[in-house]
């Protein structure tokens, strides 16, 4: 009877992946929290520092690109060391949310 709903049935031998994040996640879990905290930095940065550490671990793991990590840390890293007003600058900058946005290299002012 193998209608019997009774019935025990073999396991399944099917393998469950785990769900990885990707680095547009990242990116937007990133912004979601800063935007969360806008009016307390000290407590999005303290975030961010808790985000980069989860960040090393999917790197670890491979289920972070090295390239994403990077452009991550980028964001971090102005996030952590600007002002209170540069703070709002950041998160007011659409660019800078955007997944293909790089940080502008220094440029030599000519005379």
């Amino acid at each position: 009877m193998g209608w019997w709903p009774f019935s025990r049935k073999e396991p399944s031998k099917r393998v469950v992946e785990p769900i990885t994040k990707d680095g547009r996640t990242w990116l937007l879990e990133l912004r979601d929290m800063c935007e969360r905290n806008f009016d307390n930095p000290e407590e999005a940065k303290r975030r961010i520092r808790q985000m980069q550490v989860e960040w090393q671990e999917c790197l670890d793991n491979e289920s972070l690109s090295l390239v994403n990590k990077e452009a991550l840390d980028s964001r971090a890293i102005r996030l952590l060391s600007c002002t209170d007003i540069e703070w709002l600058k950041w998160l007011d900058d659409l660019e800078f949310w955007k997944t293909g946005w790089k940080p502008v290299q220094n440029s030599v002012d000519k005379d």
